[in-house]
């Protein structure tokens, strides 16, 4: 495996911390989810961060898997949502991917979003470890 890029984020104080990246572009501020019994303060927290980074990863491998097989996309959107689950003892995530892509027809986006999700590096880290569902143009991939 060859690195091609690392990156360095300093988390402090937990869910109702503080993140920094080592170039310090990213630097913000955590709250816990009212609904996870957060006081309401600002700020964002991990699963909206995890969203944020596969979200646009996912469009990433989706535009190299497009290249490859002769496809031109339009102005492809990923809808990421990412949840906080109660499981038993513990807790576990389970997320939900739709891209959206009108200008290709729906068996090919459908087919080409399978393929990313062989190749996607966070789709590839999740797979059987959490729930996934995904959609493309709102219609079931199997993965």
């Amino acid at each position: 495996m060859k690195t091609l890029y690392t990156a360095e984020v300093t988390a402090q104080g937990g869910r109702d911390g503080h993140i920094k990246s080592q170039d310090g572009i990213l630097n913000m501020e955590l709250a816990t989810p009212e609904s996870m019994g957060g006081n309401g303060a600002q700020g964002t927290n991990p699963e909206q961060l995890f969203a944020a980074a596969w979200g646009p990863c996912f469009l990433g491998a989706l535009g190299t898997v497009a290249k490859k097989e002769n496809v031109e996309l339009g102005d492809t959107k990923i809808v990421v949502k990412v949840s906080f689950n109660e499981e038993g003892n513990g807790y576990d995530l389970s997320a939900a991917l739709n891209v959206i892509d009108e200008s290709v027809e729906d068996d090919v986006l459908n087919q080409l979003v399978e393929k990313t999700q062989k190749v996607c590096p966070y789709s590839k880290a999740t797979a059987g470890n959490i729930d996934v569902t995904v959609t493309a143009n709102k219609i079931e991939v199997e993965v």
